[in-house]
């Protein structure tokens, strides 16, 4: 049985959930509004493989479901124009959640993202982010939370060039978890194909591949 968190997150996000077999392009208005960074994400899909689930702006619903008998690929392609954003990204890859992180000990600190000496990635966020820092106060690595609703929390992580290979991501990873879960939500991770890095540190930190996929427009 589907974690009710999870399950409540889905059907908040996306304006639907669950669903039947094959494609369901569902009308949100939630795509037509800021997210949690202020900016719009127009496309955002889930599937599970046997159901996917498709969330647009209301008003683009039309043009993205003349789109639903083409090859996945050819989709994805297409979608940031029938979105009306044909300059935007595309993301494809795994839709991960974790109820159990993995036991790694704590590593980083949460401070606010105001705080000097961070990257830019991290001042994007509204709440204190969880940050390593070297002995001179460097930043090695990082990690945020995307609250995307009260149910689920999406995770983001980084680190830099020259502290990679230390195993700080996966720790982060495990850490932010911890406090999702602790919030009353469920913690979720997602990265494209190509992203091998990222796929490892969602391994090592609890995150499985359960064969569930994310893909969507998001801004350049």
């Amino acid at each position: 049985m589907l974690d009710r968190r999870l399950q409540l997150h889905l059907a908040t996000w996306l304006g639907q959930w669950p669903a039947g077999p094959g494609l369901h392009v569902v009308r949100s208005h939630r795509r037509a509004q800021p997210a949690w960074d202020g900016r719009l994400r127009p496309a955002i899909a889930v599937s599970t493989g046997r159901s996917t689930v498709l969330s647009v702006p209301p008003d683009r619903a039309a043009a993205v479901r003349a789109l639903v008998d083409r090859p996945r690929e050819r989709l994805i392609q297409a979608l940031p124009a029938a979105v009306g954003q044909p300059d935007w990204t595309t993301h494809d890859g795994p839709f991960r959640w974790s109820l159990a992180p993995a036991p790694l000990p704590d590593v980083g600190e949460w401070i606010p993202p105001t705080s000097p000496g961070l990257p830019d990635w991290l001042r994007l966020f509204d709440r204190d982010v969880l940050v390593v820092r070297a002995p001179d106060g460097r930043y090695l690595a990082g990690a945020a939370i995307k609250r995307h609703d009260k149910y689920g929390h999406e995770l983001a992580v980084g680190t830099a060039p020259a502290a990679r290979g230390r195993g700080l991501a996966r720790r982060l990873v495990a850490q932010a978890a911890r406090r999702v879960l602790d919030e009353g939500a469920v913690p979720t991770y997602l990265h494209n194909d190509d992203n091998r890095a990222s796929a490892r540190v969602a391994e090592a930190a609890g995150f499985p591949d359960r064969g569930w996929r994310s893909f969507g427009v998001y801004p350049p």
